[in-house]
């Protein structure tokens, strides 16, 4: 059996290791056990009604990235990509226009069973359409989710996969339920969709990355107060684009600064925003964009998560950490719900007040998110859908 898996940003290709990792050991388990040559083996999986998987990776270089070299897939022992397409710096309809053509090339030369896409990038929703109009099955991990703002590109780019996906891979509960409210699966296509929670990608990269993490080496005589700082990021347009907003949230976070430290690491193009804004970060401990594996050491170490970023708001979970998130929505209600996260905008009275006074569950033993078991069921479930 073959899967085209097509991914356009590093945090798809982090996402998507697990499941290739999955798709190894599967394999592994396969021709464990008997010494055959490979068409042998092949001969006898057959008879024993089982599949070998070939997965090949398409990466459309929608966002270039110069920390995803070599050394990036082998530390993160992450398969290399089969196509780069190289597709970037471009508006939504060229972008996903090109991914288009380009993929419906590498499809029609590779013949595969499946097309695997993930989250709701512009190369998800290209993946898809790709596929679905070669009648090639189309797999959507991190299906459901919902922040019902149409003005964001990726909720457009989510709803529109779901719509021609035939297995759709909910993340949580909340996921399932938005696509039943939706009216999925759909009388027309139900013979052919399914819907499965099978937990997040993300909570089994996290447990398997957490061994391999690594502390930032730090410039400029900067130290981390260990378990006694929090840990923001700030990158989403909603915040960055916003004077208003990107104001009122670094006031917030400066003032925060004076009680407990701050630690930022920061994008180059949010530095130049908030250097021409003229912004008050005196305060606050700014650092130099990081790698996951050291993402992953700093969430791991810090007392408490304020961030606009959706992944690592559930990254905040799965190491058992508060969450304050500096937007008016998320598609993680669940999190809120259950007082793991809670929602401040970009309003400076109520982050401060939610920091000094929110009162957050601390059991992290709630099963939200499958445990770390969710690549598995997700081949489990190709596969079955194959037969």
């Amino acid at each position: 059996m073959k899967i085209v898996t097509i991914l356009g940003a590093r945090p798809q290709f982090i996402k998507a290791g697990t499941v290739s990792r999955a798709i190894i050991q599967y394999n592994q388990s396969l021709v464990d056990g008997f010494s055959l040559l490979e068409t042998e083996k092949q001969k006898e999986l057959e008879t024993r009604n089982q599949k070998l998987i070939t997965e090949l990776i398409v990466h459309t270089g929608q966002h270039y990235d110069a920390n995803m070299s070599d050394i990036f897939f082998e530390e993160m022992k992450i398969p290399k990509p089969n196509y780069n397409l190289n597709i970037n710096s471009l508006g939504h309809g060229a972008m996903t226009g090109q991914m288009l053509e380009k993929i419906e090339e590498v499809l029609l030369k590779e013949k595969p069973d499946w097309v695997m896409v993930y989250g709701d990038t512009n190369s998800t929703l290209a993946g898809a359409l790709a596929a679905s109009k070669l009648h090639i099955k189309v797999a959507h991990v991190e299906a459901g989710l919902r922040s019902f703002n149409m003005n964001m590109p990726e909720e457009i780019n989510r709803i529109l996969t779901d719509r021609i996906s035939d297995i759709l891979f909910c993340p949580t509960q909340t996921a399932i339920e938005n696509l039943e409210t939706e009216g999925f699966p759909f009388p027309i296509t139900s013979n052919r969709q399914l819907i499965a929670n099978v937990g997040d990608v993300m909570q089994d990269g996290a447990l398997f990355y957490k061994n391999l993490a690594i502390e930032p080496a730090l410039t400029n005589n900067q130290k981390l107060e260990t378990n006694n700082y929090i840990l923001s990021t700030i990158h989403r347009a909603e915040n960055t684009d916003d004077p208003k907003r990107l104001k009122n949230i670094f006031d917030s976070l400066n003032e925060i600064a004076k009680e407990t430290q701050v630690v930022l690491p920061l994008h180059p193009r949010t530095k130049k925003i908030i250097r021409n804004s003229k912004l008050n970060t005196q305060n606050l401990t700014i650092i130099d964009p990081v790698g996951y594996l050291e993402m992953v050491w700093l969430i791991n170490n810090c007392s408490l998560v304020m961030t606009d970023s959706g992944g690592l708001q559930k990254e905040a979970f799965f190491f058992e950490k508060p969450c304050i998130t500096l937007r008016d929505e998320t598609e993680w209600v669940e999190l809120v719900t259950n007082r793991f996260n809670v929602l401040a905008g970009a309003n400076k009275e109520k982050i401060i007040d939610l920091y000094k006074n929110f009162e957050f569950n601390d059991d992290f033993s709630i099963g939200l998110y499958g445990g770390g078991k969710a690549s598995k069921q997700i081949i489990q479930k190709i596969l079955n859908a194959t037969d």
